[in-house]
């Protein structure tokens, strides 16, 4: 495995990959959810590309860039065990140069969700994404369905610009209590992390709800937030039903019959934001959801 850190070396040595390559963009800290994702990519491609970086443009003033955990060493030898080629860990200085002045920005698609209460988070998203694509030039790209608000944002991208690559997205990666895998969770105080799986309890109360026949958007996030706010820790940022593609928030007094529906909450335990999100119209995932 290489570990480069300059772009003229990473397209160097790309140019060099025959046969399909895959990409894994990552911030590091590397646990098994970003391993699951460089698994699905080994089997898909020839060739594995994977990128730490922590993007200083997908965060706002205040949150967590100088705090974001990092384990560069650790993240090192759990790619190389994964099979990965070559790892793409920059500084800033080689991503952002000084007069840094292009964006790129899907419309509309962060008008809900995280989009409200993290401004330009997206657009460093989709910004990096389009670096990380133009420098490996992958065949396939994966990313986790965690954010599933990003991953419906990088697809999007992707179609309108024309982007030959195919974005592959993987189901999120749970702890045997339900809750989503995230680089954050070390944040949690003992109390807090007893409390976190509250999220994923709603999301799945929501779920058997619908698979019993409800189907008012009222109901179904009173179910969900009966289950939340037994968490007294938990401050809820947002509940919202939205539908999948277009990730356009339902309303309360919706009637989703013949709609499809996915769920979605961000809520803050102490310091530490947490996101999940759950597909309400299909069976729940294999795996500790179906346990709760």
């Amino acid at each position: 495995m290489e570990i480069i850190s300059s772009i003229s070396e990473l397209r160097e040595a790309r140019s060099a990959l025959k046969g399909t390559v895959a990409l894994v963009p990552t911030m590091g800290y590397l646990h098994e959810g970003h391993l699951s994702l460089m698994r699905q990519a080994r089997q898909r491609c020839d060739h594995l590309i994977v990128s730490i970086f922590v993007n200083p443009t997908q965060f706002a003033p205040g949150e967590d860039l100088d705090r974001y955990p990092r384990d560069p060493d650790g993240d090192a030898e759990k790619c190389r065990q994964l099979g990965c080629e070559l790892l793409f860990m920059p500084e800033v200085a080689q991503i952002y140069a000084p007069d840094h002045s292009t964006r790129v920005e899907v419309q509309e698609l962060d008008q809900t969700l995280c989009g409200p209460n993290r401004p330009d988070h997206f657009v460093g998203v989709t910004t990096i994404v389009t670096k990380l694509f133009n420098l490996t030039a992958p065949d396939v790209a994966v990313f986790g369905e965690k954010d599933f608000q990003q991953l419906a944002i990088v697809r999007k991208m992707v179609a309108d610009l024309n982007v030959p690559v195919e974005v592959v997205g993987v189901p999120t990666v749970r702890e045997p209590d339900g809750l989503a895998l995230s680089s954050r969770n070390r944040y949690l105080s003992d109390e807090e992390r007893r409390q976190a799986p509250a999220i994923a309890r709603a999301l799945v109360s929501a779920q058997r709800a619908w698979q019993g026949g409800e189907r008012s958007a009222a109901n179904l996030l009173e179910r969900a937030n009966a289950e939340l706010s037994q968490a007294t820790a938990l401050r809820p940022e947002y509940m919202q039903l939205v539908h999948p593609d277009t990730l356009r928030a339902y309303a309360p007094e919706d009637d989703l019959s013949q709609k499809p529906a996915h769920l979605a909450i961000a809520a803050r335990l102490g310091q530490t934001r947490l996101i999940d999100n759950l597909r309400l119209d299909r069976p729940l995932p294999p795996g500790p959801l179906e346990t709760i």
